[in-house]
C-alpha cells in the first residue's frame, strides 16, 4: 500500500491567509521528504475556510520546490469554469510538471460556489459531463475547433492563422490526457461505476463511514468490466483523517477536543452537509434518523488516532471492512500544533506504513 494526501483545506477563518497557504505547502514539502507519493489540493472560491482557490496555481507553486512526489487537484470544479480555460490551464501544468500530475475532477460539491457562478439552479453533472467531454475533444483534436454544446460552444474557426500558431489550444505533456480522478462522497457512488467505464480512477472522501466506503468497490468493479479493463485494488485510493502521536493522551485530546483541528474540520463538514441534506454521509445505517447524529459521535467514528501500534490495528481493522486498496490518503488538516502534526506525519510515514505493509504481506 502506497501513502499520499489529500487535503481540501478546512483551516479556522480567523487565519491568515497567507499563513494557511504557506502552512499548506510546507506539508507538501514534508510529505515528499517523508516518501509521500502523492498529494491533492481541493479547491473553493467562497469559504474562508477552504481557501486555495486555485489548485492548478498551489500545484505551480509547488512545482519547483519538488522533484518526486506527484501533485493532482482535488479537484478542478468544471462547472465553475469554462472548458477551453481549463484544457489549456491543465496542459501548461502538466508540462511545468513533466508528466508529475494527476488531473481531478468533479461536478464541485460547495453550494456558495455554484450560488457565486450563477449554477445554483443548473444541473450542474450534465455541465460537468459535457465539459470534461469537451476538454477531451480539445486535447484529442485539431484546430479549429467547432465544438457545440448545451453549455459552451468553443471555435477558433474565425480568427485561426495557422502558419503562427494563433487560435490553437496546447496538449497536455501525458498523451492523450493526464490520469483522470474523481472523488466519491456518496454511499453506493454510482459515479464511481461511470468513471472507470470511462478509464477514471476513485478517491473514496475522508469523511464517509467504512461501510460506505466498501460500498464503492463493486461499482468500480462493474464499471471496469463495462469497460473490459481490469479492476485492480492498486488504483483504488481512499482517503482517510488520522493522527499520530506518541503518546495516546496527546493523540486522544488532539484528535477529538472540542478546541482540536480535527473537530473544527468535521465541523464545518457536518454544518455544511446537513444544511445541504446530505446528513446519510455520516450515519452507520439507512435508517438511522437525522437527529440521531451528533458531532463527537462523528469525530470519534471518523478520526483514526492513537500511538503508532493503535493506528496500525485500527488501519488494518479499516481495510478490513472497506477491503483491499492501493494508496492511503492521509487527510491533511490545520496545523493547529505545528510539532504534533509534523510528527503525526513522520509517524504515519516512517512507522505506520511500514508495519501496515508488512501485516498485509
Amino acid at each position: 500500500m502506497d501513502l499520499g494526501f489529500f487535503t481540501m483545506p478546512i483551516h479556522p477563518p480567523h487565519r491568515p491567509q497567507f499563513e494557511t497557504l504557506r502552512e499548506d505547502f510546507e506539508m507538501t514539502i514534508l510529505a515528499e521528504k517523508l516518501g509521500f507519493i502523492e498529494g491533492f489540493f481541493g479547491e473553493h472560491i467562497t469559504d474562508e475556510a477552504e481557501n486555495i482557490t486555485s489548485s492548478l496555481i498551489f500545484i505551480a507553486w509547488l512545482l519547483e520546490q519538488t522533484q518526486n512526489i506527484t501533485l493532482g487537484t482535488g479537484t478542478v470544479n468544471i462547472p465553475n469554469n469554462h472548458p477551453v480555460r481549463i484544457a489549456a490551464e491543465v496542459a501548461m501544468v502538466d508540462h511545468m510538471a513533466k508528466g508529475r500530475f494527476l488531473f481531478g475532477i468533479s461536478p464541485g460539491g460547495l453550494m456558495s460556489d455554484a450560488e457565486v457562478f450563477g449554477n445554483l439552479e443548473r444541473d450542474r453533472t450534465a455541465m460537468f459531463l459535457e465539459g470534461i467531454d469537451l476538454i477531451l475533444k480539445i486535447w484529442s483534436g485539431d484546430a479549429p475547433y467547432n465544438l457545440k454544446g448545451d453549455f459552451w460552444n468553443i471555435s477558433t474557426e474565425k480568427t485561426m492563422i495557422p502558419e503562427i500558431g494563433q487560435g490553437i489550444i496546447g496538449k497536455p505533456y501525458q498523451l492523450p490526457h493526464p490520469p483522470i480522478v474523481v472523488t466519491a462522497v456518496a454511499p453506493f457512488s454510482k459515479g464511481i461505476k461511470a468513471a472507470a467505464a470511462r478509464g477514471w480512477e476513485p478517491i473514496s472522501a475522508n469523511f464517509l463511514q467504512p461501510i460506505w466506503v466498501a460500498s464503492h468497490w463493486p461499482n468500480y468493479v462493474e464499471g471496469c468490466e463495462e469497460a473490459r479493463r481490469e479492476a485492480t485494488p492498486a488504483n483504488w485510493r481512499v482517503a482517510k483523517s488520522i493522527f499520530v502521536a506518541d503518546d495516546s493522551g496527546v493523540a486522544e485530546a488532539y484528535a477529538t477536543g472540542q478546541d482540536g483541528p480535527y473537530y473544527f474540520y468535521f465541523h464545518s463538514l457536518y454544518t455544511k452537509l446537513m444544511r445541504g441534506g446530505r446528513a446519510n454521509l455520516f450515519k452507520t445505517h439507512k435508517e438511522q434518523a437525522d437527529d440521531s447524529l451528533n458531532l463527537e459521535t462523528i469525530v470519534d467514528q471518523l478520526v483514526i488516532r492513537g500511538t503508532v501500534t493503535q493506528v496500525v490495528d485500527q488501519l488494518l481493522e479499516f481495510r478490513e471492512i472497506v477491503g483491499d486498496f492501493g494508496t492511503l490518503l492521509y487527510a491533511g488538516h490545520d496545523w493547529m500544533d505545528k510539532e504534533l502534526a509534523k510528527r503525526s506525519m513522520r509517524l504515519m510515514a516512517e512507522e505506520v506504513m511500514p508495519r501496515i505493509n508488512a501485516a498485509i504481506q
